[in-house]
């Protein structure tokens, strides 16, 4: 069920991008990456300034849209790639369950 939502929902983002131009050119696989982080550095860049009420979707804070924005990217760019990220997600979640207390790490 999962996947399939998850599917739906991206290709809707994929093809608002393509019909917004973003997909005329092959898409650089590292600009797509840099991309993805510069919403999380915005969501950081929101947590520091006291996290305001979003300009673009005023029922949200700042955090809340930068994240969306993360997540957007993330789906826009694994439909155009054929990447199954929502099989990813789940296999990942399972194997973390059998991972040892923190991973193994002190913080």
């Amino acid at each position: 069920m999962f996947e399939k939502e998850w599917n739906k929902l991206a290709k809707k983002i994929y093809t608002n991008a393509v019909n917004h131009g973003f997909w005329k050119e092959e898409r650089n696989d590292g600009e797509a990456i840099a991309l993805m982080h510069s919403e999380l550095s915005e969501a950081l860049e929101a947590m520091r300034n006291d996290n305001p009420s979003s300009n673009k979707i005023i029922e949200f804070n700042s955090v809340e849209e930068e994240l969306a924005d993360v997540i957007i990217r993330i789906m826009d760019y694994s439909f155009g790639k054929d990447l199954d990220i929502a099989g990813a997600i789940l296999a990942k979640i399972e194997y973390n369950q059998s991972r040892e207390f923190m991973h193994g790490k002190s913080f």
